[in-house]
């Protein structure tokens, strides 16, 4: 059963008694989309406190390591509806302005002495927050920082506080920070380290820069996975045209703005629309009319239903395997490498796209995964058994749920596990051998180039 709190929060903030109904899981048809619901999930306003199931663990267990994948806060759209307006967001940080951090301003002004730390490449050109009053194609919000103090914040409190995950001298070396190239997901990475190590010495920051979305990086000619990625899109473009609803809704929205549907649907309007609803601004208006929340639903609930039906198609799986084995394949080395007692990487922190988590939750088997909203996190814990130290397991968390038993590897273990995780030579047998199973393979190399069974 699911408990659903039936009241809603109130304006103030204050959170009236909830009470919960229970609603049965009925075996039929899955449950109505409903995309209003599912866009507000997607744009991940913080509001109330968050509660999280990070760092759970039996008393005698210790925590070692922790990997965090975060997908960047609320952005500026990366497209524009032709001849409309565009959205007027203001991405100057304002801390008076909702929604905001108590640690806001702190965080601009530690963020202008940033010039002491290392940054990879291009990374050191980059802002290290945004700074526009009319923000550019893909920037940061103040809503994406925000959502990242929060983020920092919380996994603060577990894994420093409760955890002494890191010790309070703790050296460049027990950190790995990587980021792709955008100043989004830079500053998302800066805004989190900054309220889980609340004015750290800049001289300890080594960021790396990824050049890929998937971090594939020494490991990314794979000719299959560009083959899947190819047919992938195919299923996705036989979907839209078999839609006759959102086939009228485009034409609709084209004659609204007054250019051909072609160039409306190349113009991927959702980003666009879903950063005015986000922002609670109203949708574009031109002289031949508005485009409206009808609109909005019909093109969202044709995008959670590719979604759905992309999680029943192998396609999408087969290349996510493909795409994501380099950046798992480093994650358990390290993981391994922290196992065997070393002290060097125990928190890293990869600041990425929606197009890196997808991926990655579809390869580890997590289907029921919600596609990653803005400021998503994935979390793999490494825990030491303290009453059998050579004993280490794993636990895996999407947005602050434990996942672990929903990936494909340790699916069984529960059945049969008195540990609420997974033994971590479950998850090393999945990258090192399993992952290739499905291409009648051995290693990387020969499932990217070998079809699947």
């Amino acid at each position: 059963v699911h408990l659903i709190p039936v009241n809603p929060v109130r304006e103030d903030g204050l959170n009236p008694k909830s009470r919960k109904r229970i609603m049965p899981d009925l075996l039929t048809e899955p449950p109505a989309i409903d995309p209003i619901y599912e866009a507000h999930v997607y744009c991940n306003i913080p509001t109330i406190a968050e509660r999280s199931m990070e760092g759970h663990a039996p008393h005698y267990f210790k925590l070692v390591s922790v990997q965090v994948l975060i997908r960047h806060g609320d952005r500026y759209p990366l497209y524009a509806i032709p001849k409309t307006k565009r959205p007027d967001i203001d991405c100057m940080l304002v801390p008076s302005r909702k929604p905001s951090h108590p640690q806001l301003e702190a965080f601009m002004k530690h963020m202008s002495k940033g010039s002491a730390a290392q940054m990879d490449g291009s990374l050191s050109s980059l802002p290290r927050f945004p700074s526009h009053s009319l923000c550019e194609m893909g920037e940061l919000t103040q809503t994406g920082v925000v959502q990242h103090l929060r983020n920092g914040q919380l996994l603060r409190e577990i894994y420093i506080n409760k955890h002494k995950l890191l010790p309070g001298d703790w050296t460049a070396k027990q950190l790995y920070l990587e980021t792709t190239g955008k100043s989004r997901t830079l500053q998302s990475a800066l805004a989190l380290l900054y309220t889980f190590l609340p004015d750290f010495d800049w001289k300890k920051i080594n960021m790396r820069h990824q050049w890929s979305t998937i971090f594939c990086s020494g490991s990314c000619d794979c000719p299959m996975r560009n083959h899947y990625l190819e047919e992938e899109q195919r299923r996705q473009y036989s979907l839209r045209v078999k839609n006759n609803d959102l086939e009228k809704i485009y034409v609709d929205m084209a004659k609204i703005v007054g250019i051909p549907t072609r160039q409306l649907r190349a113009s991927n309007p959702i980003d666009s629309l879903l950063c005015y609803f986000c922002h609670n601004a109203s949708f574009p208006c031109t002289k031949t009319g508005c485009i409206g929340m009808e609109h909005f639903k019909v093109i969202k609930r044709h995008q959670l239903e590719d979604e759905r039906e992309r999680q029943e198609k192998k396609l999408y799986f087969l290349y996510a395997l493909l795409a994501t084995h380099p950046l798992l394949n480093q994650t358990v080395s390290r993981l391994q490498r922290i196992a065997e007692g070393k002290k060097e990487e125990v928190f890293v922190l990869y600041s990425a796209h929606d197009v890196t988590l997808s991926p990655v939750l579809s390869a580890l088997g997590i289907t029921e995964a919600r596609f990653p909203r803005f400021a998503a996190r994935l979390v793999f814990e490494l825990w030491q058994d303290g009453k059998r130290p050579k004993e280490h397991f794993i636990r895996i968390l999407y947005n602050g749920a434990d996942v672990t038993f929903q990936t494909s590897f340790c699916k069984d273990h529960y059945k049969h596990s008195s540990k609420p995780m997974c033994p971590l030579e479950k998850f090393v047998n999945f990258v090192k051998r399993d992952m290739f199973l499905i291409f009648n393979s051995t290693s990387y190399y020969d499932a990217c180039r070998r079809r699947a069974l």
